[in-house]
């Protein structure tokens, strides 16, 4: 499902329990310097990631300070964020103007809050230019996170140069078939360099038969509920998109990759790195 671009007013943009995607959730909030926006999101745990600015939160009795250090965009820099416990309240308070990224994901338990810095990120490259898949991923929640979280996986995945394809070889994981594939529902908010720039998300719902295609724009959020999943952006343009993953059954997330492709694994430098990073 593809959601165009549009001013929220500081709503979830993917709401609790949503239709297609119920283990995640997903709102953007702006905020001017000073401005303060609290939240609680009963059933989810939630991580807080300013897309630029820089905010002060507080939750559970702790304050995080200097929270973001981006300013004209996302590639302004390196992302931070706050993880927020289920079932728990958090107030962001801007320092600057801010446009601040909510992920969560359901979770029954309620654990401790904490921050990511910078140097805490989990960083890798993978892909070439000749295969027209080098990428960028920045795991703000990930594996270096594990015993702290509960099923959320947040990340920022950009395209290295302009132009080429994402999330390739195609995969899938929308069934729990473990050790094969797990379930874990996706959602994507894109932005492109210039910001004018655009792509294609397909989503492909059986190996060799019709799927979707989707027109993506700055600020478009996709749905992930079922099918394999690749995206693209056009030549001369730059591509990024924040991930939020919520697993149904556990946090690791196992790729099924698409029978018909799946000996292009062996054609993308680095790709199982990339792959050992989702966990």
């Amino acid at each position: 499902m593809h959601i165009a671009p549009h001013d929220n007013h500081n709503r979830p943009i993917v709401d609790m329990n949503d239709a297609h995607v119920p283990l995640v959730y997903f709102n953007i909030v702006r905020l001017k310097a000073g401005e303060s926006f609290d939240y609680r999101v009963q059933g989810y745990e939630t991580c807080i990631v300013p897309a630029t600015g820089t905010v002060t939160v507080e939750t559970c009795g702790e304050t995080f300070a200097g929270i973001g250090n981006r300013g004209v965009d996302v590639w302004d820099g390196e992302p931070e964020g706050v993880y927020v416990p289920t079932d728990t309240g958090a107030r962001i308070t801007a320092q600057t103007d801010t446009e601040t990224f909510i992920a969560g994901a359901q979770f029954a338990e309620t654990l401790a809050p904490f921050a990511v810095r910078a140097a805490d990120l989990d960083l890798v490259q993978y892909g070439s230019d000749d295969t027209k898949t080098h990428r960028k991923i920045k795991h703000i929640l990930g594996a270096a996170h594990h015993d702290r979280v509960g099923r959320l996986l947040v990340s920022e995945l950009f395209t290295v140069g302009a132009g080429g394809w994402s999330g390739f070889p195609s995969h899938k994981h929308d069934t729990d078939r473990l050790p094969e594939e797990t379930r874990h529902d996706e959602c994507y908010n894109f932005r492109f360099k210039p910001d004018y720039g655009s792509g294609l998300q397909m989503l492909q719902r059986a190996d060799n038969e019709p799927g979707d295609a989707y027109h993506i724009m700055n600020r478009s959020t996709v749905l992930i509920d079922k099918g394999y999943h690749p995206c693209c952006v056009l030549p001369g343009y730059e591509m990024y998109y924040f991930t939020i993953l919520g697993g149904h059954s556990q946090r690791s997330l196992k790729q099924y990759f698409q029978p018909t492709h799946a000996d292009q694994l062996h054609t993308i430098p680095g790709i199982m790195d990339m792959v050992a990073k989702f966990k």
